[in-house]
């Protein structure tokens, strides 16, 4: 049995208060999701943890339904300067990581972090896993393994909306699975 409350508490000490619980068979795992990544993102084929260098659609299916307990974290901010994104995003990302650890420690052996954003640990990607400089920390995004976040977190009850400027505030989600 898992015990949330300890893992929430972790999450807590890390400072990521913002969370709520779902279960694997919960998380929305759509094509239409690769296909954005494929056309409309401009890290496709250039990111160690983005698509083609993940797992097929339906092999990401199958991992989310091997999970009974998933924790997703809500991140927010309003950046002044849309340049910020990128270091921000990877500033968090780092602050993600310890968590993950933390959880694995305390003897939940499938723990794994899904950034909130793309990966970012470098400044320039080599593009391949075989490649990658940082293959111990380098995690992939939810959407990156073809997850609707937006109806994933919508169905959990946390807001999301399409931005249709910087002035906007961001909400950002990662998820950590568990068991």
């Amino acid at each position: 049995m898992i015990d949330r409350q300890a893992i929430e508490a972790l999450a807590r000490k890390h400072g990521f208060s913002d969370f709520r619980w779902i279960a694997g068979k919960d998380v929305q795992v759509r094509r239409w999701v690769r296909l954005k990544c494929m056309f409309g993102c401009d890290s496709y084929g250039k990111n160690a943890c983005c698509p083609p260098e993940v797992p097929s659609v339906d092999e990401c299916r199958e991992l989310f339904s091997e999970y009974d307990h998933i924790l997703i974290l809500r991140i927010s901010v309003k950046l002044d300067d849309p340049n910020e994104k990128k270091e921000w995003s990877r500033r968090k990302n780092l602050e993600l990581l310890p968590l993950e650890r933390d959880v694995f420690l305390s003897g939940r052996h499938k723990a794994l972090l899904l950034f909130m954003d793309e990966c970012r640990l470098c400044e320039e990607c080599p593009g391949t896993r075989r490649e990658c400089r940082k293959p111990l920390t380098a995690r992939p995004s939810a959407e990156a393994l073809a997850v609707d976040v937006f109806s994933t977190v919508r169905s959990a009850g946390f807001p999301i909306e399409v931005l249709t400027g910087f002035d906007q505030q961001m909400h950002r989600y990662a998820f950590l699975l568990v068991d």
